[in-house]
């Protein structure tokens, strides 16, 4: 269900009309700093006005506006059902405007406080997600890598019969990628400084941890590359006939099968037909198609428990 749907939901089913129409005014601090952010003064609201007016900027992609509304909903009303949704409101926000921390710091905040709430799945999605945008290019420290698949993992695990684990399982396959790519950079590098041993165990690892993953065709045809050089010809053949068996329409065995050829180990498989170069995953990081809080709280009353 798209946010703005969700909206409309939420104004259909919790919003009274008499108040649906107010407005509620921004007031510039009292402080003689004329350079700091504008925020709201205190003044006693109907909460159902507070939350709607936050969902409107939401909608405007006016994201800091709407984590000052929302902030209003919890400091004006902090023991009512709204404040509960509005944390997480408060972290869609967040995460909109690419304050990652604040973002996660929300969501921890809401699974501090309701952890057995339907909507923990929600914070734990979130959470996960602001770990995947943070991921780098390969050459960089891949920290933000790591965490970003556990997290993805932990939602799987939680929920696996969710839309949350559903677009979590799509990313895990982009993350793996990510690591292997990084794997193999390194594999290659150690290939170039003439240090060949390294450069197998990088490679290694690529065919043990992240053997479904699109790098693994060449991994295997640096570990033939790489046992040649070291003379090592039947641990070549055997790379190469792995290679041939699981990709024999690619690129990298129709380079191993040129390679061994060329030493007299001619692999069993020919190459079928016209060999096609697998291109890693596109990395692609879309805020637009994270999704939105929703579900366990759509059709509830405001004085729900």
């Amino acid at each position: 269900m798209s946010f703005e749907v969700m909206v409309s939901v939420l104004r259909r089913s919790w919003i009274a009309p008499a108040v649906a129409g107010l407005a509620v005014a921004l007031l510039l601090s009292g402080c003689a700093n004329q350079t700091r952010k504008p925020r709201l003064v205190y003044e006693e609201r109907p909460v159902e006005l507070l939350f709607a007016t936050g969902a409107s900027r939401l909608d405007a992609r006016q994201w800091s506006q709407a984590v000052d509304y929302f902030a209003e909903v919890e400091r004006q009303h902090p023991y009512s059902e709204w404040s509960r949704r509005a944390i997480l409101m408060t972290a869609y926000a967040n995460y909109q405007s690419s304050k990652y921390a604040e973002a996660i710091g929300d969501a921890d905040r809401f699974l501090s406080l309701y952890p057995g709430n339907p909507s923990a799945a929600y914070a734990h999605y979130l959470k996960a997600i602001c770990y995947f945008d943070q991921i780098v290019d390969v050459g960089r420290d891949q920290a933000s890598t790591g965490q970003a698949l556990a997290a993805l993992r932990d939602v799987v695990q939680r929920f696996p019969k969710t839309e949350y684990a559903a677009d979590a399982r799509l990313k895990i396959d982009m993350v793996n990628d990510q690591l292997a790519g990084k794997e193999m950079s390194v594999g290659r590098y150690y290939l170039r400084q003439g240090d060949t041993l390294a450069a197998i165990g990088r490679f290694q690892t690529v065919i043990q941890r992240y053997q479904t993953t699109t790098h693994a065709p060449e991994a295997l045809y640096r570990l033939v590359e790489a046992n040649l050089t070291l003379g090592l010809a039947e641990e070549a053949r055997r790379n190469g006939a792995v290679l041939g068996f699981n990709y024999p329409g690619d690129y990298w065995y129709r380079e191993a099968y040129a390679l061994l050829t060329s030493k007299d180990l001619r692999p069993a498989v020919t190459p079928d037909g016209k060999a096609k170069r697998r291109l890693p995953l596109p990395f692609i990081r879309d805020p637009a198609k994270t999704l939105p809080p929703q579900s366990a709280d759509q059709g509830r009353s405001p004085d729900a428990g």
